[in-house]
């Protein structure tokens, strides 16, 4: 917890005082891959069935943060759209939009980059990696990225994010901006919002490196399955994939030292529908020479029928926008009344 907090504990509201809301969101940056489907999208997918609300937002706002082409970016956000709903998000059940429809988002971004102090955002580790020595250049949203992440979890006073590991720190610093406002104003008005972290792949890594996450970055193809792929990439890449001359333990504890054991395990485990030790019950002691043609099989089986989807979602832009304008209007019936209480609360006039 931040410097902000200490006599705040008595105004931290627990996220159980609030209705169950779920939200997140995913940058459009292209170039989806296994990992944002294990690692959130398919999450999302079990999360609605939950009976709990859920709203999934692509945060395009998030992405100007660092110059983006305009073409690519309304590309990159319908494909990521498309990801969404072949993966299986319902719009019927789940709300599902992009950030800048909603202009709330950015309204209470400004009111959070009035309560968060410069310290915190400093800290961030996010800034430190993608600014580095460039600092001075990089863009003031850049810097305040946190206030925005914060407004677009606590406009909905969502109770629970699913992040990877890499995002706990902001939901920290999400619920260290809720309390430091509740405690400046004297309310219990924002949750403290609780980062949902599970999965046997919650995050995937690369697979000519297993200590390095897959990442659409990477200059190596190999080093990642991006969910566009056909058939054969996808099994080519596995088959390729680095491993270790061992065969497979029989324990999760034979896989501590062995990081691309580990990743192609728990990647068949999360594809699976399975665990690590029940993976492991069922492949222990086979060479990957067997285990690698299991796995290529059960992720072409898997990741095929998201791919044509998504393909199909493409050739049909209209479609795309039509889904994420009705979610934007949806998101907003919720956005504005918390809103209108924050400016209520911060002593806002509005005629």
């Amino acid at each position: 917890m931040s410097d902000a907090t200490q006599s705040e504990t008595a105004t931290q509201t627990s996220a159980t005082a609030f209705q169950p809301r779920v939200f997140s969101g995913i940058q459009p940056s292209g170039g989806l891959t296994l990992g944002n489907y294990l690692g959130a999208m398919r999450r999302f997918v079990d999360m609605q069935e939950t009976g709990i609300q859920t709203l999934y937002c692509m945060v395009d706002m998030h992405a100007i943060t660092v110059w983006q082409d305009p073409e690519a970016l309304r590309r990159q956000t319908r494909e990521l759209a498309a990801g969404f709903i072949a993966s299986g998000l319902d719009p019927r059940k789940s709300i599902l939009f992009n950030q800048s429809q909603v202009p709330e988002h950015a309204q209470l971004a400004w009111i959070f980059n009035s309560v968060a102090r410069m310290g915190w955002m400093q800290r961030m580790t996010q800034w430190k990696d993608k600014a580095g020595k460039n600092a001075q250049n990089a863009s003031l949203g850049l810097f305040a990225y946190p206030a925005l992440m914060a407004a677009d979890i606590l406009l909905y006073h969502a109770t629970h994010v699913p992040v990877g590991e890499d995002q706990k720190q902001h939901v920290e610093l999400t619920r260290d901006i809720a309390a430091k406002f509740n405690h400046d104003y004297g309310v219990e008005f924002f949750p403290m919002t609780e980062p949902v972290i599970e999965g046997a792949a919650t995050r995937v890594m690369s697979l000519r490196d297993g200590s390095k996450k897959m990442s659409k970055s990477d200059p190596s193809d190999m080093s990642r399955i991006n969910m566009t792929d056909d058939d054969e990439a996808i099994a080519n890449k596995i088959r390729k994939a680095r491993t270790d001359a061992d065969a497979l333990p029989s324990e999760a504890a034979g896989l501590a030292e062995r990081p691309e054991a580990r990743n192609l395990v728990n990647i068949y485990a999360a594809l699976n529908d399975s665990d690590v030790d029940s993976v492991l019950r069922e492949v222990g002691g086979k060479q990957f020479s067997e285990f690698k043609p299991m796995l290529a099989d059960l992720a072409v089986a898997k990741l095929s029928p998201i791919s044509t989807e998504m393909a199909r979602l493409m050739q049909a832009p209209d479609e795309i926008d039509a889904i994420i304008g009705a979610g934007a209007l949806e998101a907003r019936k919720i956005a504005t009344p918390i809103l209108e209480k924050t400016y209520d609360i911060v002593g806002m006039i509005r005629s």
